[in-house]
């Protein structure tokens, strides 16, 4: 069973995906950018702003299938500028609980809108 998750509570896909998928046991996340849900307008301009929108965006994500980021068990994380790190994972601590879901975090060019931060999730029922 695969089943295309949509919620007004985080950001319409700008593109041909789906905000997440859900299997029998899993969520697939999309990689979510700090956009308010409903004005589709970037928010903040800072690292630790965007983050702290970015991780409101997953959990609305994950919420609409009774899920949160308690849930996660995989990130990745793609900054736009490594150097940003350690003010990206004060704020991404903040919103984790133990056991922390795994990670990977990369530095990217660019992404989507010019947004600073991005993170797509895997969570597990």
């Amino acid at each position: 069973m695969k089943k295309a998750i949509k919620t007004e509570k985080a950001p319409a896909a700008i593109g041909p995906y789906s905000q997440g998928i859900m299997t029998d046991a899993w969520v697939f996340a999309s990689g979510q950018i700090p956009l308010n849900p409903n004005s589709m307008e970037m928010v903040g301009s800072t690292v630790e702003a965007q983050t702290e929108q970015v991780l409101r965006n997953l959990s609305a994500v994950l919420e609409a299938e009774g899920l949160g980021l308690k849930d996660l068990v995989k990130t990745t994380v793609y900054l736009k500028n490594m150097a940003d790190f350690p003010k990206f994972n004060a704020v991404y601590e903040k919103f984790m609980v133990a056991p922390y879901p795994a990670r990977a975090t990369v530095e990217v060019s660019a992404l989507p809108k010019g947004a600073l931060v991005e993170i797509e999730g895997i969570a597990c029922r």
